[in-house]
């Protein structure tokens, strides 16, 4: 048991109880307790498998590859359609009752997932390169050059940094900005770092 998680528990005073119910069913299993983001979570093999969470109005249990459970009661919710793919939460108002036979029957499932490997693997995003960038690289064969010496998400971020805006004026400006980045192999946001 992590003393931090004690800690969390007593800061989230009105789903304490609920929260110490989920925390021992948790603890029931082989999941090993720490905290990561602030927030209670759990792993097997240094492997997130759940965490548990409370905000404002609910509070509850997500699992980072809630996708592949199996879910016969669909009482698993994904956080953030269209953003989050494998992520899903089980989630719990004050007057929620916890079925704990199961919500141990889900934290099992993922447990076993884990060991057995079963993941959600993000789909590649196909590179598009704007046509702005394009037409400089048909003007520029060095540029073009370095631009594919570069990794695939060195030239995705590039490639995002110009589609992204709308004016022409400003995809001028950043195509001149990253000119050189492309030049000496750098990415987008080397520049941040160290």
């Amino acid at each position: 048991m992590d003393h931090k998680v004690d800690e969390f528990i007593a800061r989230n005073k009105n789903f304490s109880k609920m929260l110490t119910t989920i925390r021992n069913v948790i603890l029931s299993t082989e999941l090993v307790e720490t905290i990561k983001w602030g927030m209670p979570t759990y792993t097997i093999n240094q492997k997130n498998v759940l965490g548990i969470g409370a905000f404002k109005s609910h509070y509850g249990i997500w699992f980072f590859q809630g996708s592949s459970l199996k879910d016969p009661n669909k009482v698993l919710q994904n956080a953030q359609v269209g953003k989050t793919k494998a992520m899903r939460q089980l989630r719990f108002t004050a007057d929620s009752n916890i079925d704990i036979e199961l919500l141990k029957s889900y934290v099992l499932e993922a447990i076993d997932n884990e060991k057995k490997g079963v993941k959600l693997s993000p789909a590649k995003k196909p590179l598009i390169i704007p046509i702005e960038l394009q037409k400089v690289f048909s003007e520029n064969e060095l540029l073009f050059k370095s631009f594919n010496a570069l990794t695939l998400t060195k030239r995705r971020e590039f490639s995002d940094y110009i589609s992204e805006v709308k004016k022409d004026q400003t995809k001028v400006k950043r195509i001149e900005k990253i000119i050189p980045m492309i030049l000496h192999s750098k990415g987008l946001h080397e520049s941040y770092k160290n």
